[in-house]
């Protein structure tokens, strides 16, 4: 059983000499031809929507090819596009910033400052499933696997200028939406769109698309949504999440019918401090493992993930794909501490610098000079240096990163 998949990009506009926020969006997605691209809530941010694909490769080619198109857009505007969580260099923008659609005008008036700080891009992956039913009980099954996928992700440790001490800091500002975080546990898809409708009922939400689960299935395709990650700036790195999210909903497809595992029997208390935790350290610090819901090194994590899958992913044709990207992702360390480091060298524009080649697709030394121009009204915080909690952090996951390789078997 072979599912198909597909990714949306979110990618913040960026002025290409300052390296600060921009709302062009409009201005950029006039300049694209046929489709694939669209507005987002605030007009800082364009997202790009894949293809279907079946396997791996063709996904990486068409996100690839929609980026180069994005980039050739956007660089005529002397604009560049980023994907990450966050962007180091932004101020908070006004209501008039938001795009102008009824729906968005009405989110930001009802959420006012939540919606005012929505300064933040994710990417998102689908999978086919075969009906809302396997849906609805798959979300219940990959829950507890998500944190890993989001450490593997993060890329947002700046905020307005400043170190958050996180390694998904979009993470804390997206959880402030009333719906965003884990699901629950449904029996089948009339019990999940009782509740939706429940929770439509309330006035809190106005509509199935603002339900914000980490994973939720889609409310107009027969897939299974995954929602908790940030943008990333490396191709590679969606890819990954795209290929364990696919091993993820295969794996929770089978296993029913196999009888094998047992039920997380609604018991998910556990699984917001698990994603905090994945948020606070991305790859550099510890994760909650999700058998044992213990602390373990993020490595320990992942590889015993990866072990699991290993069914499904060959299944799937993805093992090779998968492992290779895996090992490079755990060599390489999160977007988040590469972004500090470019940081700890030339300030936050060469993290900025850093965000537009990786997402550009170009390989650059993580001391490559920064964007150029005008002199930038947050120059005072550029120089962002590290703060205690931070060094603390890398020091603790140089520490258990040398646990790690003690104790967890190799991804080759």
């Amino acid at each position: 059983m072979t599912l198909r998949i597909g990714a949306e990009e979110e990618f913040h506009l960026l002025d290409a000499r300052s390296g600060l926020l921009v709302s062009r969006a409009r201005a950029v997605l006039d300049r694209l031809p046929g489709h694939g691209f669209g507005p987002e809530f605030r007009q800082c941010v364009v997202e790009s929507n894949s293809g279907v694909h079946e396997t791996l490769d063709g996904l990486r080619a068409d996100l690839a090819s929609s980026r180069r198109r994005l980039h050739a857009a956007a660089a005529q505007l002397g604009l560049a596009p980023v994907a990450a969580g966050t962007v180091p260099l932004a101020r908070l923008g006004s209501r008039d910033e938001v795009t102008d659609a009824p729906r968005y005008r009405h989110m930001a008036d009802e959420y006012r400052r939540v919606a005012d700080e929505q300064l933040i891009c994710s990417a998102q992956v689908h999978v086919d499933v075969p009906d809302r039913d396997t849906a609805v009980r798959a979300m219940c099954r990959v829950s507890p696997w998500l944190a890993p996928l989001l450490a593997l992700s993060a890329s947002s440790p700046f905020w307005l200028g400043g170190d958050t001490g996180y390694a998904s800091w979009r993470t804390m500002v997206w959880q402030r939406w009333p719906t965003a975080g884990p699901a629950g546990c449904y029996s089948g898809a009339a019990d999940y769109d009782a509740a939706l409708e429940e929770l439509i009922g309330s006035g809190v939400i106005t509509d199935p698309g603002m339900v914000y689960y980490d994973v939720r299935p889609s409310a107009h395709q027969s897939t299974l949504e995954l929602r908790i990650c940030d943008a990333c700036p490396r191709v590679e790195t969606v890819v990954l999440v795209a290929g364990l999210f696919r091993a993820l909903v295969h794996d929770a497809c089978v296993r029913p019918a196999r009888r094998v595992g047992p039920s997380c029997g609604g018991h998910h208390e556990w699984l917001r401090a698990a994603a905090w935790r994945a948020a606070r350290s991305g790859l550099e610090g510890p994760l909650v493992d999700p058998v044992t819901r213990r602390a373990v090194p993020a490595r320990v994590a992942l590889a015993g993930m990866l072990a699991r899958l290993r069914p499904a992913l060959e299944a799937s044709g993805d093992w090779e794909t998968v492992h290779e990207l895996l090992d490079r992702a755990l060599a390489d360390g999160s977007a988040a501490r590469r972004l500090r480091r470019a940081a700890e060298s030339g300030g936050l524009r060469a993290a900025v610098r850093l965000l537009i080649t990786e997402t550009r697709g170009d390989t650059l030394p993580v001391s490559a000079s920064a964007p150029t121009g005008p002199a930038d009204p947050l120059s005072s915080t550029t120089r962002c240096p590290r703060s205690d909690d931070v060094e603390a952090e890398e020091a603790r996951g140089a520490r258990t990163a040398g646990e790690a390789r003690k104790e967890a078997p190799t991804t080759r």
